[in-house]
């Protein structure tokens, strides 16, 4: 075994295909393929199904890359560390629950390093994939909060994934609405005071559960609710349906601009006073990259810039 055959069938498992993965680690298809048959053969295990729709991982093979990305990760850390001179493009990926300032932070964090020396990724994605993600180290890091609902939940998978939660930072909860919004100009919005107006939050999956859900007080029983998939999406709705979601208040409206607001929420007397924990995920006794440790200070810095120092926990 070598790294090269870890790189090309970690490559394959990323793009579903040999054709997209040779053209993209710059070597001829038979090349691939002969690398792979030989790994195969070496470990007596199949490790991709081929069919004419492309490849896809075997239930071995699930396994396989996992490890392979651990062993891979440890290598490229090497040349993060001691490899100056490589030619080798180094990899860094984020997976994040939909928070604008998650993408912020990766923007100046993508402008301090020179992108054709480095192959970036940020993924947008549900709260199963995010730890998934970060497990398999598709990503290095990954971004979710934490309630006083999920959090033991949320542990056990990240406990059973190997994986460890460092705090950011703590948020009050907020309601995000379009500045037109009968409420936007509320001191402070109650769940009686959006009993008509759809609640709106990011789908989950097939597997979806209460307990991953993105927005806090999941549980509540809304008589109007829309499911989205993308934060532009939700944009949209808040302005043609007068919609809204519950969120940590934190906006960035570089990328939003200025057409939505966070309004305090306020809880009846027969809910719970909960707020939002949000925090980065790793490996466990995972040493960040340097490209990890600068993604987390530029969100730390991001949040002193709003002047939340006091909420910060880093």
């Amino acid at each position: 075994m070598t790294l090269t055959q870890l790189r090309y069938a970690i490559a394959i498992s990323e793009t579903g295909s040999f054709n997209k993965a040779a053209q993209i680690l710059y070597v001829s298809q038979p090349s691939l393929s002969n690398a792979i048959h030989d790994l195969e053969d070496e470990f007596s295990i199949k490790i991709f199904y081929r069919s004419g729709r492309g490849v896809s991982l075997t239930n071995e093979g699930v396994d396989f890359i996992t490890y392979a990305r651990q062993v891979y990760h440890q290598y490229e850390s090497l040349l993060d560390k001691f490899g100056k001179n490589s030619s080798l493009k180094k990899k860094f990926g984020i997976s994040t629950q939909h928070y604008s300032f998650a993408i912020k932070s990766f923007v100046e964090m993508v402008k301090k390093f020179d992108t054709s020396e480095y192959d970036f990724a940020i993924r947008e994605t549900k709260t199963r994939e995010v730890i998934t993600d970060v497990s398999t180290l598709k990503s290095e890091i990954g971004i979710l909060y934490l309630s006083n609902f999920n959090r033991n939940m949320i542990m056990k998978l990240l406990n059973a994934s190997d994986l460890e939660f460092h705090p950011i930072i703590n948020c009050q909860v907020y309601v995000y609405l379009y500045k037109d919004h009968p409420l936007a100009n509320k001191d402070l919005i109650t769940f009686s005071d959006l009993e008509n107006y759809p609640s709106l939050s990011f789908e989950q999956g097939d597997n979806s559960s209460f307990y991953f859900a993105e927005e806090i007080y999941s549980t509540k029983e809304y008589t109007r609710a829309v499911k989205v998939n993308d934060r532009a999406t939700m944009l949209n709705l808040m302005k043609g349906l007068n919609g809204f979601t519950l969120c940590s208040g934190i906006i960035c409206d570089e990328l939003h601009g200025s057409d939505s607001v966070a309004v305090p929420f306020k809880p009846g007397d027969n809910d719970e006073d909960d707020n939002m924990e949000i925090c980065y995920i790793c490996k466990k006794n995972q040493v960040l990259s340097s490209m990890g440790k600068m993604y987390i200070e530029q969100i730390k810095n991001y949040f002193k810039e709003l002047g939340l120092e006091d909420q910060l926990k880093l």
